[in-house]
């Protein structure tokens, strides 16, 4: 492009469009042209690099001289850059140029030789710092592409000395900590909208333009956050969201429903979906940024706890590795249990507790000696105080989690508690022990009796199921529990067994 045939086309000539105290062009004429150039690079896919140059000192001086070394320097910014690029005065000591046509390699050649060039020629006078962005990876309108110059022209100064900061190439290595944001629309004006609003908060923006690219990009990609637009040929982001909800990798993403539609009937099918939060169409930007900040914010702590309790995962597979005799046993309670709990109403809360509770319950076992844990006879005083301190050990090891897994902490320390008091850790009687340690309690003694174990053969269901009846009737257990029990094992085929035990269990 050549910049005296721009300045030629308009009224009043070059003159008018040339800033008199530095003699290169106006903030004006560089912000219309960065506009009629990001036009044309969106129809022939040409990236631009825009770049902020900041000045730091001048020395002593009057006016005079500060004038006659700001034209020597809007000269020298000019002479380092190729004719094809502009430069202009965009604030009191701050130049923007425009690299037309640039890589982020070229650019980068051209703002050190600019550097260099300043250090020369001024030398203890100024210091020179450059931040540099490009179209379109690091925005797609000017407003997204100043604002991010603007902060990579920061991190330059942040440096202490003359220096280029190219954003991208320099925060690249930082890149897979940045939240990802998935816009779906099959607008592309749209969605650049909005990637122009959350590039310059260093979220990593992923495009979708249709239901089923976004359900591929969002279990793919890792997604932090996923702007839904509701009306989409094909399938609409209500379905979208229900599927996104349905699927494991995917059900715990925060999804935010953008539309023009603001009727309620809308906002209750979008609830219905799963959504999260709602905007309406056109964003207004600080509620945009508000939201999802709030919302990523949540998706980190969540992926933070699901680390931890993966981990805890583990560690009772772990403890299951120790234990000859109770292999997959955590995986089959907690099953069960969960069973038992929707049969007797319990809800979605407290289902998820006896599935996190079956899983942990015997976590503690960790501290439990191998010895003792297989151990083929009946164990001493000593022996049985260590395998009891199992459920306190649990409960200390998940403590750390008690605002996510809540109610499981109860189904860790008391699974072993009797109704009457007899029983370990605390004692509890009566109504002092849960209905979910009361499902635990039963489900755990069932699995324990109908499983071999080192110091006896496995059970008959109906010969475990006479065992806890006669702990119902000796008021250990809830009736009502094993009853339900009962009733759910009864529709399964009865495994073939070969002994009878003695019924007891740790």
């Amino acid at each position: 492009m050549d910049k005296e045939k721009i300045a030629d086309g308009s009224p009043g000539g070059e003159g008018m469009f040339l800033d008199p105290a530095s003699g290169v062009h106006t903030r004006g004429f560089f912000l219309v042209t960065l506009d009629r150039e990001l036009v044309r690079c969106a129809r022939y896919g040409e990236p631009i690099t825009v770049a902020l140059l900041e000045l730091e000192g001048g020395g002593p001086g009057g006016q005079g001289q500060a004038e006659s070394r700001l034209k020597s320097l809007g000269n020298l910014v000019r002479t380092n850059i190729r004719e094809v690029d502009l430069v202009a005065r965009y604030d009191s000591h701050v130049f923007a140029v425009l690299l037309l046509r640039a890589s982020a390699e070229v650019a980068w050649i051209v703002g050190e030789r600019v550097l260099r060039a300043l250090e020369v020629s001024f030398a203890g006078v100024y210091r020179g710092y450059i931040g540099m962005v490009s179209y379109p990876r690091d925005g797609s309108d000017a407003d997204a592409l100043l604002e991010r110059a603007a902060d990579a022209l920061g991190r330059a100064r942040g440096g202490g000395k003359s220096r280029v900061f190219y954003f991208k190439r320099e925060a690249s290595a930082a890149a897979v900590d940045r939240p990802k944001v998935l816009v779906v629309d099959d607008e592309l004006r749209n969605v650049k909208l909005l990637e122009a609003q959350l590039l310059p908060m260093n979220y990593e923006v992923i495009r979708a333009s249709s239901g089923r690219q976004a359900l591929a990009l969002a279990q793919s990609s890792g997604v932090d956050l996923v702007l839904l637009d509701v009306m989409m040929p094909g399938m609409d982001g209500f379905e979208v969201c229900r599927r996104l909800k349905s699927l494991e990798p995917t059900r715990n993403v925060p999804v935010v429903m953008v539309s023009a539609l603001e009727d309620l009937e809308s906002k209750v099918k979008g609830i219905q979906a799963g959504a999260d939060d709602f905007l309406t169409k056109p964003a207004n930007r600080e509620e945009l940024l508000a939201r999802t900040r709030s919302l990523i914010h949540l998706r980190m702590l969540n992926k933070n706890l699901v680390s931890i309790e993966s981990a805890l995962f583990s560690l009772a597979n772990a403890v299951e590795a120790k234990d000859n005799y109770t292999k997959d046993h955590t995986q089959r309670v907690a099953g069960l249990a969960v069973a038992l709990g929707a049969r007797l109403g319990l809800s979605e809360k407290d289902l998820s507790a006896l599935r996190l509770g079956g899983i942990l319950h015997d976590v503690g076992k960790i501290g439990v000696p191998e010895a003792i844990l297989n151990k083929p006879g009946k164990l001493d005083e000593d022996e049985w105080v260590q395998m009891q301190a199992h459920t306190d050990l649990g409960y200390k090891i998940c403590l750390p989690l008690l605002e996510t897994i809540g109610p499981a902490l109860d189904v860790i320390r008391h699974h072993h508690e009797k109704l009457d008091g007899s029983s370990y850790p605390d004692h509890l009687k009566g109504d002092a022990i849960s209905m979910l340690a009361r499902i635990m309690s039963a489900v755990d003694a069932y699995d324990a009796l109908i499983s071999d174990r080192p110091y006896r053969k496995a059970m008959s269901r109906a010969e475990a199921f006479a065992v806890l009846r006669a702990e119902v009737q000796d008021g250990k257990m809830d009736g009502t529990v094993v009853a339900a029990l009962e009733h759910l094992e009864s529709r399964k085929p009865e495994p073939r067994q070969d002994t009878l035990p003695e019924p007891t269990w740790a």
